[in-house]
Formats: structure tokens, C-alpha cells, sequence
């Protein structure tokens, strides 16, 4: 099971009490928001295989011994539940301490292209459509904070000034890479037109990168959830509650 959906069974567990609670919370009448075929507890474990791996539904009804349509239901109905009862443990932009320093990165986290959906195309990525997040870490490799989504055609700068994460950070510019240059932040230096860098500036532009790697590292973790790292394929109404559901996971993992 661990190895399915990178928790052990006592915090899948945990994870079944905290979903069931905030159903409570959310229901208005008394229903189920899982099938009952499953019961909540394997309704969990199928929707955390599910983020983990980016598992075709079909697949996961074989392996579980359900149809389809009741894996469907199983991650339709627990993914919110998620998202909404890991709200508490995702940092926000304010909670970033001025007192830090930090790097920041945005990422792409792909998706289908959807003919309805403008602005998803990535020219940064070229190939690939989605949206953007941005990532915080600090310099020891600790993930900070993840901002919300935004289509895969804005800019990293739009996005970094969506966020307001810089408005917190007056005190240690972030660290970041040619991208954000124009806000304050510890970028490299470009090459000027006609000329060569200075040697100066090779060297701080390669300390600068080497630090840099950090946030690389951390994101390569965020997307061991292959959910945010391979097309997503649910309909594209859906994706942003998976990323919010995604990301209590991992800051969950975290406390």
C-alpha cells in the first residue's frame, strides 16, 4: 500500500479520519460522498494511488476489483474532501517569514489541451500545455510555499506578482532565475548585447545558479505526485481542486 500511495496504513488512517470529518462538516443532508460499494477507507487509498501515480481509472478498477464509473466516483467525491480539510496545513503568501531568505521557481504542471480552455499553452515549455505555479524554498531545501495556478501562457513574473508573495519578502531579496528580473529579486546577470560578461559576473552568476539547484531538488519532489507531473486527464473544471488536494498532501507530510 506504501508503495502505491506513499503512506503507511495507520496515516491512511489518519487521512480516512480527517475526510470523513470535514464531510460532516460539509454535508447539508445525509449522504455519502463516496461509493458505498468501496466504504471511505479504500475510497482513500484508491484516490491517493490515484494522485500519486496518475493512474488510468480502468487500471485502478482491475487492481481494486470495482468498475470504473465506481472509481470515478471514489475521486470525484474524496478529492475535494481533501483539498478542503488540508487547507489549514498550506502556507500562504503572508506566512512566508521576512526574516528568510528564499528561492523561487515557477513550474508547469501539464494538462490536455482543452479547445474550450484558452492561455494553457506554454511558450516557456514550448510543447507542453497546463498551468504554473511557483514554488518557495529556503536555501536549506525546505518547501515554503506553493502559490495558486495560473494558465501555462503567463508569464512567471505575472504569476510571482498574482501571488503577493513578494510584498513579504522585502528584507532578504529571494533568489531567483533571469526570469524575474525587474523585481528586487537576486537574479543573474544577462549577457549584454556586443559583449561578454565580466568575470565578476560569471563568477556570481555561477554561485547564484549552484544555489539555485535547491529549488530544482524541491520541485522534483512535488512532482514525485505524477498527478502534477504527466498530462492530467479528469475534465479541466476538476484540475485546480486536484492541486489544492495535492498540495495539503505534501505540506501535510511535512508537520
Amino acid at each position: 500500500m506504501y508503495y502505491t500511495t506513499g503512506f503507511r496504513r495507520d496515516e491512511i488512517q489518519d487521512l480516512v479520519a480527517i475526510v470523513y470529518e470535514q464531510d460532516q462538516r460539509d454535508a447539508t443532508e445525509a449522504r455519502l460522498s463516496w461509493p458505498p460499494v468501496l466504504g471511505l477507507f479504500w475510497s482513500v487509498v484508491i484516490t491517493l494511488a490515484y494522485l500519486r501515480g496518475n493512474r488510468v481509472q480502468w487500471e485502478l478498477a482491475e487492481t481494486y476489483g470495482v468498475s470504473q464509473s465506481t472509481v470515478s466516483r471514489a475521486i470525484t467525491g474524496v478529492t475535494p474532501l481533501l483539498a478542503q480539510a488540508l487547507r489549514s496545513v498550506v502556507p500562504t503568501a503572508e506566512e512566508l517569514r521576512a526574516d528568510r531568505q528564499y528561492i523561487i521557481d515557477g513550474t508547469l504542471l501539464p494538462c490536455w489541451s482543452w479547445a474550450a480552455v484558452p492561455g494553457l499553452w506554454s511558450g516557456k515549455h514550448r510543447t507542453t500545455t497546463g498551468v504554473v505555479v511557483q514554488v518557495a524554498a529556503t536555501l536549506e531545501g525546505q518547501l515554503s510555499w506553493i502559490s495558486d495556478p495560473t494558465p501555462g501562457s503567463r508569464h512567471d513574473l505575472y504569476c510571482l506578482d498574482q501571488s503577493g508573495a513578494l510584498d513579504h519578502l522585502a528584507t532578504y531579496p529571494p533568489i531567483g532565475d533571469k526570469g524575474y528580473i525587474g523585481r528586487g529579486m537576486l537574479t543573474p546577470f544577462k549577457k549584454p548585447p556586443g559583449r561578454e560578461l565580466l568575470d565578476w559576473q560569471k563568477t556570481f552568476n555561477k554561485s547564484l545558479n549552484h544555489t539555485r539547484a535547491t529549488i530544482e531538488r524541491v520541485i522534483a519532489h512535488i512532482k514525485t505526485w505524477k498527478v502534477l507531473h504527466t498530462d492530467y486527464r479528469r475534465p479541466y473544471a476538476t484540475f485546480k481542486t486536484t492541486i489544492s488536494a495535492v498540495i495539503g498532501l505534501i505540506f501535510y507530510t511535512l508537520t
